[in-house]
């Protein structure tokens, strides 16, 4: 049972990641928002806590940071991305 919530709370990480061909060029970005997992992984990797990030971006939330860092743990398990997205 422990397995079955950790699978159910990745997919619902992982269903806050979408793609839009209209927005952003139809890169990955955080539900439907105009800010690519792109960006925000580079915001945590140049040492933003999540406290900043969430202070600069309101309309974020601490779960779409954890679902950006989950997207970026997921595409590297595949050789197609549209496996993540689909």
């Amino acid at each position: 049972m422990f397995i079955q919530i950790i699978k159910m709370e990745r997919e619902l990480l992982l269903d806050r990641i979408t793609t839009d061909p209209n927005i952003c060029h139809g890169k990955p970005i955080v539900r439907g928002l105009r800010y690519p997992v792109e960006n925000v992984l580079e915001w945590i990797a140049s040492g933003m806590t999540t406290a900043e990030i969430l202070a600069d971006y309101e309309d974020l939330e601490a779960e779409d940071l954890q679902a950006c860092l989950l997207f970026a743990v997921e595409l590297t398990k595949v050789k197609n991305i549209g496996e993540l997205v689909a």
